[in-house]
């Protein structure tokens, strides 16, 4: 794998009693870059980023990370790597402010337990590194707001900060802009563009016009396997693109 390469996917198949929804998928992804994994309803996506996450295990194929050979791994172990999936291993507590959210997802980063009773000196102990990671993702003025009371975008943000707690070197995003109104998309859009800055993120997304605004490159599943990858462009003008989104009635 090359130096350049931070996570491959060789030969990657799952199948269920006899049905393939991903079969022998090749897939790498550039340090640094923004990768998305897109395709028509039923191409396998979910499934491959479920693989890639260790929220499923193949039926054959290699995953590595930074040329560790992680396809065993579970979706704790490759965390610890700095592989993180946000929306699934971040949690907001509703009834806890965005400061209290961020702070207690530290203490889980550092290795300590979620321990509500520690004392108030104890805890304030992350409070600076919680007020720049809110900073980060555009929420230092809802610190003290409860999560329920934020907007879904900003609720959104939140996630993201609660999993930037856990210091990754590589962020994969599903669907982060699943339910959005244009102007949380926008917001999201541009935190997603400044947090890979100096991180990796490899995202599934149905929001085409995130796809092409975002990504530096693209693979496309079709019927669990690679159609086409490439810059936006590129894929957008293949035959058999076009085709497979058109054919499924995908919007």
């Amino acid at each position: 794998m090359s130096d350049s390469t931070i996570l491959a996917a060789r030969n990657l198949t799952k199948e269920f009693r006899g049905f393939f929804a991903v079969s022998d998928v090749d897939l790498s992804v550039i340090r640094g870059s923004i990768h998305a994994l897109i395709g028509p309803n039923g191409a396998g996506k979910t499934t491959c980023f479920n693989l890639l996450t260790k929220f499923l295990s193949p039926t054959r194929g290699t995953i590595t990370y930074n040329g560790k050979d992680i396809t065993s791994y579970s979706p704790a172990d490759i965390a610890r790597l700095g592989l993180v999936r946000s929306f699934q291993i971040s949690a907001v507590f509703p009834n806890m402010t965005a400061m209290e959210n961020v702070r207690i997802a530290l203490q889980r980063a550092r290795g300590d337990s979620f321990d509500f009773w520690r004392s108030d000196k104890t805890l304030r102990q992350y409070d600076h590194r919680a007020e720049e990671l809110l900073h980060e993702v555009g929420l230092e003025q809802f610190a003290e707001t409860p999560a329920e009371e934020l907007s879904y975008g900003r609720k959104r943000a939140l996630e993201i900060a609660t999993t930037l707690a856990l210091d990754p070197e590589m962020l994969l995003l599903d669907e982060p802009m699943a339910g959005m109104t244009q102007e949380d998309i926008e917001r999201i859009s541009s935190l997603i563009r400044r947090v890979a800055k100096d991180r990796t993120v490899l995202m599934v997304e149905h929001n085409l016009s995130v796809v092409s605004d975002l990504s530096d490159r693209i693979t496309v599943l079709a019927r669990g396997q690679v159609l086409a990858e490439g810059t936006y462009d590129e894929v957008s003008k293949d035959e058999r693109v076009v085709e497979a989104y058109i054919g499924s009635g995908h919007d």
